[in-house]
């Protein structure tokens, strides 16, 4: 069973996760088969591990890292890696996948020069 994790910073105030609690209900439905869950960096919980943790609990055998950092800085070049290596550590048994960063992807450059401009 393969699973969508939407990894994000975090932020002690609650309606900074409401973006990606949005991403993650568009999945869902249009996706329903695929179980999809929110992570975070810091200041939030639940940490990677622990979604990670559920997901092979619940079934998962393939988890899709998504990062949903706009930057690509430390988090993304160092935190980010060492995370991944300790889950296939931790679940050896899960092919585990790790997307570059959302900020790296045309689709998404594309869509934000769109709206920039008002054409999207």
């Amino acid at each position: 069973m393969r699973a969508i994790v939407l990894f994000a910073h975090g932020s002690r105030d609650p309606l900074w996760h409401k973006p990606i609690q949005a991403v993650a209900a568009r999945i869902s439905a249009r996706a329903p088969d695929t179980l999809v869950r929110c992570a975070y960096l810091e200041l939030t919980e639940p940490d990677l591990p622990q979604v990670a943790q559920d997901l092979v609990a619940q079934g998962a055998t393939h988890l899709c890292v998504v990062p949903l950092f706009l930057g690509v800085g430390r988090h993304a070049r160092e935190d980010l890696p060492a995370l991944i290596d300790a889950l296939h550590a931790a679940h050896p048994q899960v092919q585990i996948s790790c997307q570059p960063a959302v900020g790296e992807q045309e689709a998404l450059l594309d869509l934000l020069a769109d709206i920039a401009l008002g054409t999207s």
